[in-house]
């Protein structure tokens, strides 16, 4: 599946989720200065597995840059065991991701984001405001990672930058979302 293109100036609504551990996290928290960075991902899907160093790798250089970064998994885990909260903090520990893996048990906010796959990302500037609704890059599956383009690293960047996103994004492409 492709992500819709990016519907510019959509307002995030707020939400709560916590972590396999039971932290309590919020998107309004976490909307800081730079923007903030909202990752449907999943830990069975092969298209988040074949970005997953990719992904630690860019989320650390924006996290160091002052834009803040969540993930969340609206997968159904019940049929989908692979992305039970417990195999969430092995994948969240396999790749070294560096910032909150959240379970939205209910599927509300995957739904009120209108997520569509994994992954599925959105870039918010520090108002809440979409401006990114595009891929991590221009790799192809399995392609080799070497003289990528990081459109999701740079487009987060112009957004902490300027407040807003580029106008030419490409889709996300991935695994639908398992709802129930």
């Amino acid at each position: 599946m492709d992500t819709p293109l990016c519907d510019f100036g959509w307002q995030a609504p707020d939400f709560s989720l916590a972590d396999p551990d039971g932290q309590q996290y919020t998107m309004s928290e976490h909307l800081g200065e730079n923007g903030l960075l909202i990752a449907f991902i999943c830990n069975h899907c092969p298209y988040v597995k074949a970005i997953g160093e990719r992904l630690k790798e860019d989320t650390n250089e924006l996290m160091a840059n002052g834009v803040k970064v969540l993930a969340i998994m609206s997968n159904d885990y019940h049929n989908y065991t692979a992305d039970s909260p417990e195999n969430m903090k092995k994948f969240s520990a396999h790749y070294g991701f560096n910032f909150p893996y959240l379970v939205d048990e209910t599927q509300n906010v995957g739904k009120a984001y209108n997520a569509v796959c994994t992954p599925d990302f959105f870039g918010f500037n520090n108002k809440g405001e979409l401006q990114y609704r595009g891929r991590l890059d221009d790799i192809r599956m399995n392609g080799a990672a070497e003289n990528r383009t990081r459109e999701l690293f740079n487009a987060m960047m112009q957004i902490a930058q300027t407040g807003q996103g580029p106008q030419d994004q490409q889709p996300s492409m991935g695994c639908s979302i398992k709802w129930r």
